[in-house]
């Protein structure tokens, strides 16, 4: 929800979209609509990936196991180098799919992001898997050097803190042109 609280307090706050800090002077009335639209929103966005959030979590389950066909098909040596060192998509994928990347971007570029998810219509969760793509191949050249202990620090911790909309543009492009190419012929996935 922070995402919508964030933009929808902006115009009673001063300070920058990601620096709110003091919420106190805000009168109740207006807290109260913010509260509101937040709920609305969130129901709205989460509406269609209910799945992700009930028992066993099928939903996050299948968009792990097709980021996996993706990266096997757009960086093959990216994909055996996690599957020579034992590395389970599920173990870092499953905290991407879960939490929408919240943990791994600053709040502006979480707020860009969904953005572009929001324009997407009830399809959103379809192109974050691409973007979870994107995003790891982003890393490829550094994962590639490293072994099961070392990706994992390196996964927990991406140098990503003082990223800005620029810094996801490219991810976001990206993303969308797989989307493109794959979405709709999931057999362009099948390795030969």
């Amino acid at each position: 929800m922070t995402p919508f609280f964030a933009v929808f307090l902006q115009p009673h706050v001063k300070e920058p979209i990601d620096q709110i800090s003091d919420i106190s002077q805000i009168p109740e009335d207006i807290f109260k609509d913010v509260e509101a639209d937040c709920y609305w929103c969130l129901t709205k966005f989460i509406d269609s990936i209910h799945d992700h959030y009930t028992f066993a979590q099928p939903g996050i389950q299948k968009l792990v196991f097709k980021l996996k066909e993706l990266v096997q098909k757009i960086d093959a040596p990216l994909n055996t180098h996690l599957s020579q060192h034992k590395i389970d998509y599920l173990q870092f994928a499953f905290r991407w799919m879960n939490c929408l990347l919240m943990r791994e971007l600053p709040l502006k570029v979480i707020i860009r992001m969904w953005d572009t998810y929001l324009s997407e219509d009830d399809s959103f969760s379809c192109l974050h898997v691409y973007i979870c793509a994107a995003f790891l191949v982003k890393w490829s050249t550094q994962i590639l050097k490293q072994d099961f202990q070392e990706f994992y620090l390196f996964i927990q911790n991406l140098p990503t803190q003082n990223w800005v909309d620029q810094d996801i543009e490219p991810i976001l492009s990206q993303a969308y042109l797989w989307k493109t190419l794959y979405n709709d012929s999931p057999s362009h996935l099948k390795s030969k």
